[in-house]
């Protein structure tokens, strides 16, 4: 007789029994479930497998497509491995660096190429990705004892970072992917073949090349390209940095902490914040018309941080900042929009009393003294408890809001009065020269952090808010975040060996059984690449102690 398992199919809403051994592919195609995008992979117990995985004992499924964002990573990792694939049947000798994600797209240099990057080269390269996904090669899961994976990648020729994260790993067996004779290393699942790739775009992009790839809310169609010149500096900039240093990837990182350099890497990556902060007070200094200094920026950026950093700086250069926070204009409750749902949207432009923040602004900036109002999130009202303000000559106004850079907040003062700062958290460190850090993973740490100190949130919790807060940025802060005249990269590079120590015991507490667990899962496989390290050595001023705590400033 037969051996059978059952499983809970959470697309179809039953159970259903199968032999024991049986593929998720192959109970995705028995059961003729139609997705409204195209299948990529399925959450088994809310943790996410390949297509290929096998089912020996009972269990929770639920096949999942790109229109995720568990299943658009599953694509864009493939996507990743055929492109590496292409420049390695096209140039041996050359080595592929998928640097980081912007535009829209990620960010790809070529090392060692014997030949310029031309957009006939690029062209070329696409054309040989386009080939490999027509020949619809199996991509093949191997795991094998550490020591032979090594030896595998040191005989290859794309090792260039490999070694020194297995050597951190630690682990005993070592897991990789092959496509034909072409193996590659990836943190987490890949696609069953190459032809489920059918969306996707190579395109030059300043110095290199874009890989594009679908768009997120509409995976039939290719995501469009945003220019993001001052994104894109601020990327190169710290890439150099990461270069002098010599680290380029984790496992350098790793490796150098080990070898006791970690406190010398904060004090330089502390030190390059410090001259970045002064920098921009400069800036602002030497336009004598500015009055007012607008800071935006995602969640969990250090805008807050960053602004305190900033007025000591002002103050150094002879200045007298004065803050202002926007969130004490919001419209009473009844007033607040809502969102598709019906839900209050307190991240809408007209969320804020428009109105009276532009009224309240011209009389500053007309010499008048007004009142300054405090708003309870309480009540959802507005009160004044007798605050005053009046701006002398040589003050600075500094406001800090996830709007500061929409140009619908300011309309009734000259622009030349305003300096625009953006800040946000963008990781320039890279796992391996494939495996690239996304940076809103760094933001969402962060937060579930703060979240669990401060505001006795869960990191459940944090998580299961965190979707609505990213689709928050995409239309209220990212869209303009290019209208800044300067960016703050407030990322540090030793960071996330930091917050390891710290969230992981908050992770731990999230239940197994839960919509939640498939991003804590991910969060907690993603930290073992790092070593942790102490925060002892991390100035009280830091950023960072915004999140972790011991901070010298009162938030």
């Amino acid at each position: 007789m037969e051996k059978t398992v059952v499983i809970y199919c959470k697309n179809t809403q039953d159970y259903h029994f199968f032999p024991l051994g049986i593929s998720l592919l192959e109970i995705y195609q028995s059961l003729n479930i139609n997705l409204k995008y195209q299948v990529v992979a399925a959450r088994v117990n809310y943790k996410v497998e390949d297509l290929n995985f096998l089912i020996y004992k009972p269990k929770d499924i639920e096949f999942i497509d790109t229109s995720t964002s568990s299943g658009m990573r599953v694509y864009v990792r493939t996507l990743s491995m055929v492109l590496s694939k292409a420049v390695y049947e096209l140039f041996p000798h050359a080595e592929i660096r998928i640097e980081h994600p912007i535009s829209k797209g990620y960010y790809c240099r070529i090392e060692h190429l014997n030949e310029p990057l031309t957009a006939e080269t690029i062209s070329r390269i696409k054309n040989k990705m386009t080939e490999i996904i027509g020949r619809k090669e199996p991509i093949i899961c191997e795991e094998q004892q550490a020591e032979h994976v090594k030896k595998l990648f040191r005989n290859g020729k794309n090792n260039t970072t490999k070694d020194t994260l297995f050597e951190s790993l630690g682990d005993p067996y070592l897991r990789y992917f092959r496509i034909g004779d072409f193996i590659d290393y990836y943190t987490s699942i890949l696609l069953p073949s190459t032809d489920y790739l059918n969306i996707f775009d190579l395109i030059p992009f300043y110095d290199s090349m874009l890989l594009q790839v679908p768009d997120r809310e509409n995976p039939d169609k290719l995501e469009d390209m945003v220019q993001q010149p001052k994104m894109y500096e601020i990327f190169k900039e710290y890439l150099g940095w990461n270069r002098i240093m010599d680290l380029k990837s984790v496992g350098e990182f790793n490796r150098a902490c080990q070898n006791n350099q970690a406190f010398n890497l904060i004090k330089i990556a502390e030190a390059l914040h410090e001259k970045k902060v002064a920098s921009i007070a400069d800036m602002i200094q030497e336009r004598p018309r500015v009055k007012v200094v607008m800071i935006s920026g995602p969640s969990s950026s250090g805008k807050t941080t960053f602004s305190k950093r900033l007025s000591i700086q002002l103050m150094v250069s002879g200045l007298k900042p004065k803050s202002i926070s926007l969130d004490n204009y919001f419209v009473d409750r009844e007033h607040t929009p809502r969102d598709e749902n019906g839900d209050w949207d307190f991240e809408a432009l007209h969320a804020l009393d428009l109105p009276f923040f532009n009224q309240q602004l011209n009389q500053l900036m007309n010499g008048e003294e007004i009142s300054l109002p405090t708003y309870s999130f309480e009540d959802g009202k507005r009160y004044f408890k007798g605050d005053k303000l009046k701006l002398e000559e040589d003050t600075i106004l500094i406001m800090e809001g996830i709007h500061a850079l929409n140009p619908e907040l300011i309309q009734s003062i000259s622009q030349d009065a305003i300096f625009k700062i953006y800040v946000s958290a963008l990781t320039t460190i890279s796992i391996d020269e494939h495996n690239w850090i996304p940076t809103a993973d760094t933001r969402l740490l962060r937060r579930i952090i703060r979240d669990y100190r401060y505001r006795g949130y869960s990191a459940r919790d944090t998580i299961s808010r965190w979707p609505s807060v990213r689709h928050g940025e995409e239309k209220w802060i990212f869209p303009y975040q290019e209208n800044a005249d300067v960016m703050f990269n407030s990322a540090l590079i030793f960071e996330l060996a930091v917050l390891k120590r710290h969230v992981e015991p908050i992770l731990e507490q999230v239940p197994k059984y839960c919509e939640e667990y498939t991003e804590t899962h991910r969060l907690i496989k993603f930290l073992r690449y790092f070593v942790a390290i102490p925060d002892r050595e991390i100035p009280p001023t830091s950023l960072l102690r915004e999140f972790v705590g011991g901070s010298s400033f009162r938030y």
